[in-house]
This record gives C-alpha cells, structure tokens and sequence, in this order.
C-alpha cells in the first residue's frame, strides 16, 4: 500500500492545500501527519481546520506542545493567539507517536523525545547527516522496522545497520529556519517548494519510496509573514534559505 506522509506544515496554508490536492491526484487513502501543524505567522487556524476536517492522524509535533502550553516563542504565541481553547485542547491531546501499520512506528523528532533531531547532527552552524550508527543508538530498540520522523526539515532516508529504515518527507510549509539553541544553527531545503513523501510498503517494509517538492504561491506566504513582521520567515519563504547577516 502506499501511504503519503506529511510534516512540519508550521501553519503555512497554501502549501498545505497544495500537498493535499497533490496527495488525491494520487488516488493515495492513506496520509500520516508528524506533525508541527500551525506555528508559524501565517494561517494558523484554517490549517488546524483543514487537517480536522481531512481527518488525517497526526502526531504532536514539540511546537504542537508548545502551542497548547500557551506559546512561548513569537511563532508559537501567534498560534496560539489565533486558536480557541478548543483547538489548542486538540493540538496538546494530540499523541506523541502512531503505530498506524504492524511493522511501522511515526513520531515527530525521536521516539522518546519531539525536540531532538535523529538523523542529522549540528555543524559548523549547519544540520549535516549523522551516521547510522548514532541514529540506531538514538532510537534504541524498536519493534517496528519502518520509522517515519520528521522535525529538521529536511527529506532524508536511511537504512540503519540492523535492517530498519527511517524516512524523513521533510517539511510541507518551512522550507528554512535558524534555531538560535545552542548551538546555533539554519537548516535550508534550498528551495521554496512544498515537500512530502509516498511510502510503498509491504508488511511493514519499505519497497520505495518518493520524495515529492510542489510548486505553490510562496510568494504570497511570504508576503503574509512579512504582513506579520516576520521578514526572516518571508526570506525562507520565498528562497528556501535563511538571510545571511550582514
């Protein structure tokens, strides 16, 4: 069966719509959401509506957490502002990982953690690929032999050494962002388009998979987050790359 999986749409509206068409050209019944739904300055609230209405299972994401904590960043607290407390209710209820298949486990960072990256190490400023090694120790035992995460924004694919696979579809709504935790760093798609992933699986095994990018109106989330104040986020938006300084 082929299973669509989507993350880290971070409240951006159009993108989100243009995966979902893209998604039921397919004629794919199936679509997991690891979530980080709506932080972000943009739409907020029509994207939690629209993931409610397609009914799409979805894992709390660390910025879902944050959100329904009451939003503590600028992203997470214009979030919150736009959500009742219903939806944020809907958002912190949310579970921290699916078992939607035997075989197959989905969850937003690690397992055990939505605020660690697994496959992807910091750099000299920058996320570059960990080894497979570090990634089974960050996972630790697992029964399931197919593992979606998300998280770090970038699309990746991984064979570790005991046979398992994790697959990361990347983000459908962020394609760049700095993280100022130290230690500091950008992670950069290096383009604006909406990205997501088709898994085909067979018993809890991956027989491919497809990493999709889909052109949308960046242009006008760009232009609502700089409405927003938000100019670093209209920068990723439009370029898929973070504003260099000076």
């Amino acid at each position: 069966m082929r299973i669509a999986v989507i993350a880290d749409i971070h409240a951006n509206l159009p993108a989100l719509q243009a995966v979902l068409r893209d998604i039921a050209r397919r004629g794919i019944g199936t679509t997991l959401n690891l979530g980080d739904c709506v932080s972000g300055p943009l739409w907020p609230r029509e994207c939690l509506e629209a993931l409610q209405a397609a009914g799409i299972p979805t894992v709390r994401g660390n910025h879902d957490r944050w959100v329904a904590e009451g939003g503590t960043g600028s992203s997470d607290a214009f979030a919150r502002a736009a959500l009742s407390d219903d939806q944020a209710a809907w958002l912190g209820r949310l579970p921290a990982s699916l078992a939607p298949l035997p075989g197959i486990l989905a969850f937003h960072a690690r397992p055990t953690d939505d605020n660690a990256y697994l496959l992807e190490d910091v750099a000299e400023g920058r996320l570059r690929p960990a080894a497979a090694a570090t990634v089974a120790a960050r996972l630790g035992a697992t029964a399931a032999t197919l593992l979606f995460c998300a998280h770090s924004h970038l699309a990746g694919l991984l064979r570790l050494p005991d046979g398992r696979v994790v697959l990361n579809p990347g983000s459908v709504g962020c394609p760049a962002y700095a993280d100022p935790t130290p230690p500091a760093h950008v992670s950069e798609a290096g383009t604006p388009m909406a990205r997501y992933a088709v898994a085909e699986v067979e018993e809890g095994r991956l027989l491919g998979a497809e990493f999709v990018a889909l052109g949308y109106d960046h242009d006008a989330a760009a232009a609502r987050a700089a409405a927003h104040g938000r100019q670093d986020w209209a920068h990723a938006l439009r370029t898929g790359t973070m504003p260099r300084p000076g």
